[in-house]
């Protein structure tokens, strides 16, 4: 094997492929990123059995062949070359890497005992890709961190006639939102539940490729979701288990709710919650024209704030944990934030609020996103 390739477009695809490789491979050769040249091209992979990175590129292959090396060495190289075109040539049990006056030379791992990189033909549908990586971004950090719960650390993917709605919870909080779905194939409902940590890097690596491609196989002996942007691939197995159903807590008719500049309440948050202890809460009480932000930490710290709102309904005080507060209010992406209140049977018990943006304080926006938290008992 023996190829010429530019060292940027070199740099940038091997980082690609590795950024999902697990820090503790269960096997050494699971730490490898897979180099295969053939034609004018380049492909670069990796795979632990659950999940997988492809990208192809243009390269100048004299010799065409396959090699295995360690990926994130081979990385973290390829990100301090010199600026010069990279001559990578495989040679009996090494991996040579040339590059201006920089030469490298790594152990070659067997490649024949590499496992077969997923290939996925079928496509289910395509989605607008800044759209879906806003999506990701809003909903995937309600995922659950505790792996005590497998199937709450996930983001539910659910294909809908023309939308895709994503969510995610962690018992404390709901966040879903919708976009536009377009299907490829036989319109049906599609469901997946895909880790959360995944969902975020193909956010994060497909954000700028116009459309993504999304296919979800169920086929008895696999299951598993792949995404495809430009000349990138990642797939991943999906968390099996039953998603609770957290779409029938959000409330269909709301008419107490108080509207707010998203920003304004942001920065309060974030300097009233400075004399909260980690876990503590903050207490908002909401009447017409003014929201005041009060919080009581240790050693007698105290701080209050207000935030000017406009207030629909009745007069309300709940507790919220300002983190969880804070997720949702930057998760809005609008200039305004609306914040519902729910009852619940329990009196002076309030239930959820609910975020959702707005374009102005009169104007409500379609709800595409919403966030749904629990908030805590209330202070004395």
């Amino acid at each position: 094997m023996r190829f010429t390739v530019n060292r940027d477009v070199f740099s940038e695809s091997v980082s690609f492929a590795v950024k999902l490789l697990p820090q503790r491979p269960t096997q050494p050769l699971l730490s490898g990123a897979l180099i295969e040249a053939e034609g004018d091209q380049l492909t670069i992979s990796s795979f632990d059995y659950e999940v997988s990175a492809r990208t192809t590129i243009t390269a100048e292959v004299s010799e065409p062949g396959r090699a295995l090396v360690s990926g994130r060495l081979l990385s973290e190289i390829a990100s301090r070359l010199p600026h010069s075109d990279v001559e990578v040539s495989l040679l009996e049990s090494r991996v040579e890497v040339r590059c201006g006056s920089a030469t490298f030379s790594l152990p070659a791992m067997p490649a024949e005992e590499y496992p077969q990189v997923p290939r996925v033909d079928s496509v289910s549908g395509s989605v607008p890709a800044e759209e879906f990586a806003d999506a990701i971004a809003q909903v995937s950090l309600a995922a659950s961190k505790d792996d005590v719960t497998p199937v709450i650390t996930g983001v539910q993917f659910e294909v809908s006639e023309n939308s895709l709605t994503l969510t995610a919870t962690d018992r404390y909080r709901v966040a879903t939102r919708s976009i536009d779905w377009e299907s490829q194939g036989a319109q049906e409902t599609l469901t997946a539940l895909v880790p959360s940590k995944i969902v975020t890097e193909v956010g994060k690596t497909f954000a700028n490729d116009g459309q993504v491609q999304v296919s979800i196989v169920k086929d008895g002996e696999r299951e598993l979701i792949a995404f495809t942007g430009a000349s990138k691939t990642v797939t991943s197995l999906l968390i099996k288990g039953n998603y609770p159903p957290v779409g029938r807590l959000f409330p269909t008719d709301i008419d107490n709710y108080a509207v707010m500049n998203t920003a304004e309440l942001v920065e309060a948050v974030g300097r009233v919650g400075l004399v909260l202890e980690r876990e503590a809460a903050l207490r908002f009480s909401f009447v017409e024209g003014t929201v005041t932000l009060e919080a009581a930490g240790t050693e007698a710290a105290q701080a209050v704030e207000t935030v000017d709102v406009h207030l629909v309904g009745e007069e309300m005080v709940v507790s919220l944990k300002p983190q969880f507060l804070l997720d949702g209010l930057r998760s809005t992406h609008s200039e305004f934030a609306r914040i519902a209140f729910t009852r619940t049977d329990t009196p002076g018990k309030p239930g959820p609020v609910l975020i959702t943006s707005q374009s102005s304080k009169e104007e409500a926006d379609e709800e595409s996103f919403r966030y749904l938290l629990q908030p805590n008992l209330l202070l004395r």
